[in-house]
C-alpha cells in the first residue's frame, strides 16, 4: 500500500513537472530578475586592431539597486530599477520590458537615432525581446533572443547595438556605438549580466572596431530592509510614470525613426522629464494630464528625420 501512494505521488510530482511550459520557464525567469540587490559593474578593455592604441583604464563600482515589476501580462513583463544612494537618495534606473515574439523592434543606428525593423513571423517565435530604457524611458537598446533552460541553466543571450554606455559618454569620442554581447543567467545569489562588448566607429563607410572589452554587471541579494526610503519614495512617482510610459509608447507608434536632441538650453530630456515628474506628484496631476505635459517635452527634443 505504501508503495502504490509512493508511486502515485511519484507520477504526480513528473506531471507538475511536464506541465510547465516553455513558455512559463521563460516568464518565471525573467520575473527572478526582480528583487533587491548590490550590484557590481566590472569592465575592462581587452583588445584592440591598432596595436599604438592605449587601453583605457578599467572600471569598477557598486550600488544598492532594487528592481521591482510594474507590467505584468502573459507576454510582456517589465521591469523598474531603482539606484539607492546612502539612504535618502534614490534615482530611478533604467527599465527593462521583456516582450514575447513582438514582429518589430527599434535598432540603434549612430547620433542617438533609432528606427522601427520589422521580422518574419519566423524570426521571432518562440523568442523574446529585451527593451532596455534609459533614465528618463527614452530608447536605449533593444535586443531578441531566445531563454534556454538546461540542466537547471537559465540564461538569455542577444548581439545588439546601443549608445555609448553612461560611464563613457561623456569622456569618449573615438567611437560612437557599442556593439553589445548581451547574456544574462541565474546564479546561487541572483543574476548575472555579462556581456562581450565591440567599440565601433560608425560613418557613411562602415564600422571600424576600435576596441572590445569585457564586462561583468553581478546582482546579488540582498536584504529588502535597506530599501524602505525607496519604497516610500517610489510610491510617491509611480502613478506618473505609468502615465509617461503610455505617452512614450504613443511617440514610439508615430516615429518610425526616433532622433532625439541632446539637449536644449543646457537641459537634457531626463532632466526635463525629473521636474515633469516632480512637478506632478506634489500637484497630484490626473493620468491624462500627465501625458500631455510628457508628450509635449519629448515632442520638444525630437528632431525631423
Amino acid at each position: 500500500m505504501k508503495k502504490l501512494i509512493f508511486l502515485s505521488a511519484l507520477a504526480a510530482g513528473a506531471l507538475s513537472v511536464s506541465a510547465q511550459t516553455k513558455m512559463d520557464q521563460d516568464r518565471a525567469a525573467i520575473k527572478s530578475l526582480a528583487g533587491y540587490y548590490k550590484v557590481t559593474f566590472n569592465y575592462a578593455e581587452t583588445f584592440a586592431t591598432d596595436t599604438a592604441y592605449k587601453f583605457f583604464p578599467r572600471y569598477k563600482s557598486w550600488g544598492y539597486e532594487w528592481a521591482t515589476i510594474v507590467e505584468d501580462s502573459p507576454k510582456k513583463i517589465a521591469i523598474q530599477h531603482l539606484l539607492v544612494v546612502g539612504d535618502s537618495t534614490i534615482i530611478k534606473h533604467w527599465r527593462e520590458d521583456w516582450v514575447y515574439e513582438q514582429p518589430s523592434m527599434l535598432t540603434y543606428e549612430k547620433d542617438n537615432t533609432w528606427k522601427k525593423v520589422n521580422f518574419k513571423p519566423a524570426d521571432v517565435k518562440g523568442r523574446w525581446i529585451q527593451k532596455v530604457y534609459q533614465v528618463d524611458d527614452s530608447p536605449r537598446y533593444e535586443g531578441i533572443g531566445t531563454w534556454t533552460h538546461v540542466d537547471g541553466r537559465h540564461e538569455w543571450q542577444s548581439r545588439t547595438d546601443s549608445p555609448l554606455p553612461r560611464r563613457e559618454y561623456t569622456k569618449r569620442n573615438d567611437y560612437n556605438v557599442l556593439n553589445r554581447g548581451n547574456r544574462i543567467y541565474m546564479t546561487d545569489k541572483g543574476w548575472m549580466f555579462e556581456q562581450d562588448n565591440n567599440k565601433v566607429l560608425r560613418n557613411a563607410n562602415g564600422d571600424k572596431l576600435i576596441a572590445q572589452e569585457k564586462g561583468y554587471e553581478e546582482f546579488t541579494k540582498v536584504d529588502e530592509a535597506k530599501f524602505a526610503y525607496a519604497k516610500k519614495w517610489w510610491a510617491d512617482q509611480q502613478a506618473y510614470w505609468k502615465d509617461a510610459r503610455v505617452a512614450w509608447e504613443e511617440v514610439f507608434a508615430k516615429n518610425p525613426t526616433l532622433k532625439l536632441t541632446d539637449k536644449i538650453e543646457g537641459k537634457r530630456l531626463y532632466d526635463r522629464l525629473f521636474e515633469v515628474a516632480e512637478t506632478s506628484a506634489k500637484e497630484k496631476w490626473s493620468g491624462a494630464k500627465n501625458k500631455a505635459e510628457t508628450v509635449k517635452v519629448i515632442n520638444s527634443y525630437l528632431k525631423q528625420s
